[in-house]
């Protein structure tokens, strides 16, 4: 192939066309830049700077220069909410459902972020209303989880059922666990109603759920009590304790309770010792203690105690070992003094505590009262310094 000279003319001609296209491009950024508020450029600064007081005031500034800003007004709503400012939040994300110029999708956003603010502020009713008109939708899932949310702080255990077969139909991850929660609190007030039989349909929609359900098989054999059934529920408690070994304790306590009505003390005992090489539970162990402390004496207790203070040292294992002590020598004066001291360190450092937000309570709860998760505090408290 031989070369003509007018391909040179090519090279420069690109040179020319691509210094055009720059200087268009640069023009094009200059006016864009020149259109933005200088308060935008401002706010920003303020936020990379981590002054957020500051920053909201340019942004505010400019939301009132350009009423069009709509991303800035959702993005102001939802710094207004993190903050607490919880009354302009739900002004801003007002005014926008209110405006006639906003597409669906967006007036579907903002009433969104509105059932959001009201949320947060424990208007309840509000927020329910609000999320019940995005049922059908892009925002579906999420206001169908808010209103699942509400239903369980109010106690609607009922509705919270129906709503959570709903989220499942949509492909949200079942949620059995949880149910038969709900399932277990309607049992319970079955109970307290003396309603025998629809407590005990309630417990097994519940296991129908969770066939594991700490709580269902729990109150089954709660419930066999009430109805005269103790070895239906010695079989309950003793099914959970195959099902789930962390509730040793739980189940412990009211084995003891029915085997010493019954007249069974020296069984007990045998099965506590067994479940205690099985778990080194301090809670099991001071159960045992008094068990024994009751049936066979103090001074079993004491050599109880003291075995396992050998085994596993613990606060609450030396506060049953100095309580069996005094009790053998009553005319202990140090003994009994440093009892109390060891006493009142082991009520200080024992407690329950959640897992997903380090809740701390000296009673257990099934559903923690600070961040609403189901079964996230452990069966057994524990010693902190």
């Amino acid at each position: 192939m031989e070369f003509e000279a007018w391909y040179l003319l090519v090279i420069p001609l690109f040179f020319a066309l691509g210094w055009v296209a720059a200087r268009v491009d640069i023009r094009h950024v200059m006016q864009e830049s020149r259109a933005v508020p200088r308060s935008y450029f401002k706010g920003l600064n303020y936020l990379l700077n981590e002054q957020p007081d500051k920053a909201i005031e340019a942004f505010l500034e400019v939301a009132k220069m350009d009423p069009d800003t709509l991303e800035l007004h959702f993005a102001l709503g939802a710094l207004f909410r993190r903050r607490g400012e919880l009354d302009r939040a739900i002004r801003i994300h007002q005014n926008l459902v209110d405006r006639a110029d906003l597409s669906q999708d967006q007036r579907m956003k903002a009433l969104y972020e509105l059932g959001q603010d009201f949320l947060k502020s424990g208007l309840l009713d509000r927020a329910e209303s609000v999320f019940r008109r995005l049922e059908s939708g892009i925002h579906a899932l999420d206001a169908l989880r808010n209103i699942l949310e509400i239903q369980v702080l109010t106690k609607d255990w009922e509705q919270a059922i129906q709503t959570a077969g709903r989220l499942e139909k949509l492909g949200c991850p079942a949620q059995n666990a949880d149910t038969a929660h709900y399932y277990c609190e309607l049992a319970v007030a079955a109970m307290l109603k003396g309603d025998i039989e629809a407590a005990r349909a309630f417990l097994e929609h519940a296991l129908d759920e969770n066939k594991r359900s700490a709580r269902a098989w729990l109150l089954k054999g709660d419930l066999e009590i009430k109805a005269g059934r103790d070895e239906d529920a010695i079989a309950a408690w003793r099914r959970l304790e195959e099902l789930n070994p962390a509730y040793l304790s739980t189940v412990a306590e009211r084995l003891v309770q029915v085997h010493t009505r019954l007249g069974r003390q020296e069984q007990v005992i045998a099965l506590l010792k067994a479940y205690l090489d099985r778990s080194s539970s301090p809670d099991l162990l001071h159960l045992l203690f008094q068990t024994v402390a009751e049936n066979q004496g103090w001074e079993a207790a004491r050599q109880l105690a003291a075995e396992e203070l050998k085994r596993h040292p613990s606060l609450r294992a030396l506060d049953d070992y100095l309580q069996a002590s005094n009790a053998v020598n009553v005319e202990s004066v140090e003994g009994r003094l440093a009892q109390d001291l060891v006493h009142r360190q082991v009520s200080r450092t024992a407690y329950y505590q959640c897992a997903s937000c380090g809740f701390k309570a000296r009673q257990y709860f099934w559903q923690c009262p600070a961040c609403a998760r189901w079964e996230s505090i452990p069966p057994e408290r524990s010693e902190h310094d």
